[in-house]
């Protein structure tokens, strides 16, 4: 029998939400609005279609292994050189390189916070990488002084998402900039900035570009403000020598040719990222102003959700539940190391209507 390593036995997988087409099934309901996943409801470019149209017509060849036009883009976007950009398969795909590249299996480490985005407890369990996870603060933020204390001679990588996942709250800047010098040299330090977009232009947010330091990464993502989650493309800005031994351990051809150019085509176009990051604006004061009114406990973000805090894992399964039985996709957040908490993803108008109106029914 062929023997599978006690690091996979023991993963927990992460278990994505259920689509469309599974709720309309399962419940045979007509109307639903899917605010699990952290989608962009607005969708994606117009320009996308077309680029994607003509990069399918060189679908026959393998794609450019360092996506040089697209990292050209991203490289003169940031201010910074070509040699301290990587491209690859999304974000996650990079915690995976990273997981490959900068730690052993066994008693080395990577420490973090105990509720924060989940892609890196499985890619950390799928290499047999220890995790030291820290409990967030009561305000749901992280407790960047019990990070730095919980880093020990077998830490190779540091990992913070800000805006945190699925929170929504970030670390304000002096506190981060306090955070990155404590951090040894010796240590990676993961900047996950999957919510940028939507985080850049709020007073007092960070980026981890402007604490540029040789062991700093930032990773980011094309599925949140540009709408590319279907296409899985993502980029990391580091030190090149970061960025040369990430390269190493890349899957050759990620991401695709299509994905190359959707995310080109994309980031080029700061129009319909304006408008969709207003969209996220407007709807998500839309929602915590009916939290307000209904008094119920949430938690203040800066990214495209907002984290409705419950009394219990029981009732948070249970309005998930309700919620989804009438087509309305949440996300109760278990894997995440919030059992009591539910995710909304914030969606268009008419989606952010659906959501109150059966809260509205079922909590009443």
């Amino acid at each position: 029998m062929i023997k599978v390593p006690d690091r996979i036995l023991n993963l927990k997988p992460y278990v994505a939400g259920k689509t469309i087409d599974e709720v309309k099934q399962q419940y045979n309901v007509t109307q639903i609005s899917k605010l699990a996943s952290n989608e962009n409801r607005l969708g994606c470019s117009p320009e996308v279609p077309a680029a994607v149209s003509e990069a399918l017509q060189q679908i026959q060849d393998y794609p450019d292994p360092v996506a040089r036009i697209l990292k050209k883009e991203i490289a003169d976007r940031n201010t910074v050189s070509e040699g301290e950009v990587l491209v690859a398969a999304g974000s996650e795909s990079i915690l995976s390189i990273l997981c490959r590249t900068f730690a052993d299996e066994g008693e080395q480490n990577i420490v973090t916070a105990d509720a924060t985005f989940v892609g890196i407890f499985v890619q950390a369990g799928v290499m047999g990488i220890g995790l030291k996870k820290v409990p967030v603060t009561k305000d749901f933020g992280y407790d960047t002084r019990a990070i730095i204390s919980a880093i020990d001679e077998n830490t190779r990588m540091v990992y913070i998402a800000n805006p945190n996942n699925p929170t929504g709250t970030f670390i304000e800047e002096k506190a981060y900039r306090e955070f990155i010098d404590a951090v040894p040299d010796d240590v990676l330090i993961i900047a996950d900035e999957a919510y940028y977009e939507y985080a850049r232009n709020k007073p007092g947010y960070p980026s981890a570009l402007d604490y540029r330091r040789n062991n700093v990464i930032i990773t980011r993502t094309f599925s949140k403000g540009y709408g590319l989650a279907g296409f899985r493309i993502g980029y990391a800005i580091a030190d090149t020598v970061i960025i040369e031994q990430l390269m190493k351990c890349k899957l050759t051809f990620e991401p695709t040719t299509p994905a190359q150019a959707a995310a080109l085509a994309a980031i080029r176009d700061d129009t319909f990222l304006e408008k969709s990051v207003q969209l996220v604006e407007n709807q998500r004061k839309r929602l915590c102003d009916f939290f307000n009114e209904q008094e119920a406990v949430y938690v203040p973000s800066i990214s495209n959700s907002v984290m409705l805090v419950l009394k219990n894992e029981d009732e948070a399964i249970n309005f998930s539940q309700q919620m989804l039985e009438n087509g309305v996709i949440l996300r109760q957040l278990n894997a995440f190391g919030l059992p009591h908490c539910v995710r909304i993803t914030i969606g268009t108008q008419s989606e952010m209507d659906h959501f109150m109106k059966i809260y509205s029914e079922i909590r009443s």
